[in-house]
């Protein structure tokens, strides 16, 4: 398959968007089809690490659980790709109202995402989430704004 850059870049830019709803829609099942099955993810909670698609998506329920209505604003989306293999990143902020009523407004997130081509289908293999911290005091730094 010859793939143009440009034709790759808007299909990584797409996929991300595609991440952004299923978040905003609650939509597991369509999660589910936008990362491989072993997705390793480096997010904020604990552990240091989730392994495979079912823990991928049981820290979504779990967030997904948390808010009545949530949104997920992406910004500066950076992309470099190849025909098979591409990596994204940017900043991210979960926000919305919680089942109590209460609007949270989140924090900005540095996001990444590490992609791979499989069967013509771009695929979220890798993604880490994180926070800056205070090297004096070992405290996580989340009043940023990008």
């Amino acid at each position: 398959m010859t793939v143009h850059k440009g034709q790759t870049m808007d299909e990584i830019t797409q996929h991300i968007s595609r991440i952004v709803e299923g978040i905003e829609a609650k939509d597991l099942d369509g999660l589910r089809h936008l990362y491989s099955a072993d997705v390793v993810s480096f997010d904020v909670e604990p552990p240091l690490q989730h392994a495979g698609i079912d823990a991928k998506l049981a820290n979504w329920a779990m967030a997904f659980a948390f808010f009545q209505d949530v949104k997920y604003e992406f910004r500066d989306l950076t992309v470099t790709a190849d025909e098979n293999v591409a990596f994204a990143y940017g900043f991210g902020r979960l926000h919305g109202t919680t089942n109590t009523g209460v609007a949270v407004d989140g924090m900005w997130v540095r996001a990444t995402f590490g992609l791979r081509r499989t069967d013509g289908h771009w695929l979220v293999t890798h993604d880490q989430v994180s926070v800056p911290f205070d090297i004096a005091t070992g405290t996580a730094v989340t009043g940023l704004e990008p």
